[in-house]
């Protein structure tokens, strides 16, 4: 899908709300690629994207970041693959994920040594100046979680105002766009055809012939049950949330059946998947 940016508008509100908080505000489209408009890395990021080993390392955390945005359904606060502090906020429209405003490169108010000794752990890759990276490191401002928290809901509501002045829109797309794009954004609900196809101003029978064309070629009930797979495998290796929970986040109620479902799709069952993987 294209999105369209209005450049002059985005810059100058980007440049008021880091002028105003300090925290630095990038745009990612819908691939998680930062649409590069605004610059100004903060140093240590400067000298990490400068290496190009840092720089894919980037752009792979900031892909996985906006697929776990989705999935979170509202603002995801992680940690970058460095240990810096960031977060993303989808930006719908017509109830699809379009655009995702992203805030971070800062640290939180825990103890810098122990942040420091986190990221200096995950270095091991980094030929450049370490010494300098270290400084750079030290330079980056904390924030408390309730300024982060007060951050985000101000930005979840000029999300309103971006799509009303048409700073950030979606131009023409496709029906299959529209369609895997709906069941992205909407996996973890108690779906139906008739619902789906209500939602997209569509018919069952055309709805069907589409999901015949998604990757796979597998049904829209089918498509629906690979998204909540995809999303537990991620959330039983980034956390150790207990299976009956993992299964509620994704769109399962019954734990049984999930667990049916998972070992039918994946070979295994949620917890020794879990435990194959950590291994």
């Amino acid at each position: 899908m294209k999105i369209l940016f209005n450049t002059d508008k985005l810059l100058r509100l980007v440049e008021d709300l880091q002028t105003f908080t300090g925290l630095k505000t990038s745009i990612f489209d819908g691939e998680g690629r930062d649409i590069q408009i605004f610059g100004g890395h903060q140093t240590f990021c400067h000298l990490i994207n400068a290496d190009p080993e840092g720089h894919r390392r980037c752009e792979a955390c900031d892909a996985q970041a906006v697929r776990a945005c989705v999935q979170a359904g509202g603002l995801y606060r992680y940690r970058c693959h460095l240990g810096l502090c960031e977060a993303a906020l989808p930006l719908y429209e017509n109830g699809l994920p379009i655009a995702y405003l992203s805030f971070g490169q800062f640290l939180d108010n825990s103890p810098m040594e122990r942040q420091w000794e986190r990221t200096e752990q995950a270095l091991g890759w980094y030929e450049g100046d370490k010494k300098a990276l270290r400084e750079a490191f030290w330079a980056l401002r904390q924030y408390s979680f309730q300024e982060t928290t007060a951050y985000g809901e101000i930005l979840q509501a000029l999300t309103a105002y971006i799509l009303q002045e048409g700073i950030i829109r979606s131009a023409e797309y496709t029906d299959m766009q529209r369609l895997e794009m709906y069941l992205d954004a909407h996996f973890r609900e108690n779906l139906t055809l008739k619902r789906i196809a209500a939602d997209l101003g569509m018919g069952t029978t055309k709805l069907c012939a589409l999901a015949r064309r998604l990757p796979g070629g597998c049904s829209v009930i089918q498509s629906v049950a690979d998204r909540r797979i995809q999303a537990a495998k991620a959330m039983l290796l980034e956390g150790d949330a207990p299976i009956s929970a993992v299964a509620a986040a994704v769109g399962y109620s019954d734990y049984n059946y999930f667990t049916k479902v998972f070992r039918a799709a994946v070979g295994m069952t949620p917890s020794a998947y879990r435990k194959a993987r950590r291994e």
